[in-house]
């Protein structure tokens, strides 16, 4: 089983882009099963939001939260402590939200300069772009048919725009 754990404030999409990771997980095909879902204290924005996604070729019956989880995509680089490492699974990465250094677990991402190059108010399916193509776990496609199957069409072209974008920088 590949464990997402994604770490946000409320506000951020955290969830969204753990159900969109799943969703897109699932139009592989026959066979695929993902299951996402959050935790959080009290509503409200900017509150810390935990999100998981796991992904198996056999249905998720592990309702629990990921322990050890093979990617950690933080939304927030505030949210960013040495202490995640102990979260990951052996080979495990933490994908984050900054501008500050990469090292050997941690690949830092620049998705608030593309959000405001885009004029986006959030980063979630930015990050998710950036996940798809670190980890192979899902395609470019995959991801694209999520969005246009599971969110309004009002935000389609915006965050299709955002996922390209994304997945064009990682690949440079």
């Amino acid at each position: 089983m590949t464990e997402i754990l994604w770490l946000g404030r409320g506000g951020q999409g955290a969830f969204t882009s753990a159900k969109l990771l799943g969703a897109a997980y699932t139009s592989i095909g026959e066979g695929k099963y993902a299951l996402a879902f959050p935790s959080f204290g009290p509503e409200r924005r900017g509150a810390l939001v935990r999100a998981f996604t796991k992904l198996s070729d056999r249905p998720v019956l592990d309702r629990s939260e990921t322990e050890k989880a093979d990617y950690i995509v933080i939304l927030d680089e505030t949210l960013y402590s040495s202490n995640l490492n102990n979260s990951l699974k052996e080979n495990g990465k933490i994908i984050i939200n900054s501008k500050i250094n990469s090292d050997d677990n941690v690949i830092s991402f620049d998705a608030d300069s593309i959000a405001k190059k885009l004029r986006l108010p959030v980063i979630n399916t930015i990050m998710t772009g950036v996940l798809s193509t670190i980890s192979g776990i899902v395609s470019t496609e995959n991801i694209l048919f999520a969005i246009e199957h599971y969110m309004p069409e009002k935000l389609h072209e915006r965050n299709i725009n955002a996922v390209k974008t994304a997945v064009g920088e990682v690949l440079k």
